[in-house]
């Protein structure tokens, strides 16, 4: 159980706890104390247990991580479509206007802006971490040549189909209904993650049509955009849905690697990463944006955590009703990864555990091994 005295706690390094210079507390708890303070010399907006949010110009976050240290990058930048046009939203025609941010500044601009992300990214990344970009045909291809002229090596396109994507309202054109991912390594000759098996044998065919029970998983994905429940405690205008983000965090990182956003949003890749035991990174430079990814965190946090008592962190988002709380499923790699972290907690003796059959018993070694 976590302990009053267990928050606002220091451990090492500068792993502070302090306000910040909006006064917003910032949790910190022990475990893992190791892992906090990514961003050197910047106070994180939120951080909680191997979860931490960062407020700010990503470029200029992204040059206070050291050098090396990243394992996975899943990067959803400004597609620049938010110019005067209009798309279709809960069937009503809408002006695209998804914030300053997403304003293009000409073609050249947005290729410059690209590449520097992309370098500042190549150079936190640990030679073999590999980087992932979502985005559409806007700026996909300007990030690809930004990629490969900073010497990642592309190692696959994804074509993420959207069944449920919004139809086309000028009838000029084709209705879009995919985005592109990239996938490129740090290093043409390193050796990168990718948990062959886990793609191979998932349950993913249960989210998607195209996936064949215990085949190779293929590069094109039939997954739906972010489902209701998966915005009921607010919503960004480009969020990624949950199952996108589990299978790419899933596919590409081992349990305690260290998973960047520089774009963070509404952090779904956050959320994948802390529901599936990776430690995670994020940053945004809206707070509207950074609160709702911390009522997201604080939300899965109490589902994974639910014996430990709440954490006492002042000016807190409030929480979504009981009633509107969507349920977790976790796959067979991320029980494992909470049964260890459940093992490693000192056991309550005040209650009594039933005897356990001789015949039952498993050794730890047997019950964590990975398949």
């Amino acid at each position: 159980m976590v302990s009053p005295t267990d928050i606002h706690t220091v451990q090492k390094d500068s792993c502070d706890a302090h306000q910040d210079a909006s006064n917003r507390s910032t949790s910190y708890l022990k475990r893992d104390c190791d892992t906090m303070k990514v961003i050197q010399d910047h106070d994180p907006y939120y951080a909680i247990d191997g979860f931490q949010l960062y407020h700010g110009n990503s470029l200029e976050l992204l040059s206070r991580i050291p050098e090396e240290s990243v394992d996975m990058i899943f990067a959803d930048p400004p597609y620049g479509l938010s110019n005067g046009g209009f798309t279709c939203q809960g069937g009503q025609r809408v002006a695209v206007h998804k914030g300053d941010w997403d304003k293009s500044k000409g073609v050249e601009q947005d290729f410059a802006f690209h590449q520097k992300w992309i370098a500042a990214c190549h150079r936190v990344l640990k030679p073999g971490g590999t980087i992932w970009v979502s985005g559409s045909y806007h700026s996909i291809f300007a990030c690809g040549y930004a990629l490969q002229m900073a010497e990642f090596k592309l190692l696959n396109d994804i074509a993420w189909y959207k069944p449920n994507g919004a139809p086309n309202l000028s009838c000029r054109y084709f209705t879009a209904s995919h985005e592109t991912l990239l996938w490129a390594r740090k290093g043409q000759k390193s050796r990168h993650t990718f948990n062959y098996d886990e793609m191979k044998h998932g349950e993913w065919h249960n989210n998607d049509r195209l996936k064949k029970p215990n085949k190779q998983m293929r590069s094109v994905w039939s997954l739906s955009t972010a489902r209701g429940e998966e915005t009921r405690l607010g919503k960004h205008p480009t969020q990624k849905p949950m199952a996108l983000l589990e299978r790419i965090v899933l596919a590409s990182t081992e349990p305690g690697d260290l998973v960047l956003d520089p774009f963070a949003g509404s952090s779904t890749t956050g959320i994948a990463a802390l529901k599936h035991g990776r430690r995670f990174v994020g940053m945004d430079i809206d707070e509207e944006y950074l609160d709702l990814s911390q009522r997201r965190a604080d939300k899965l946090w109490s589902e994974l955590y639910s014996d430990k008592e709440p954490l006492e962190v002042s000016e807190r988002p409030p929480k979504a009703p009981e009633d509107m709380q969507e349920e977790v499923v976790m796959s067979p790699s991320a029980k494992k990864v909470i049964r260890r972290r459940k093992e490693s907690r000192p056991k309550d003796t005040s209650k009594a555990s039933p005897p356990r059959s001789s015949n039952n018993t498993r050794s730890s070694t047997e019950l964590y091994a990975v398949d």
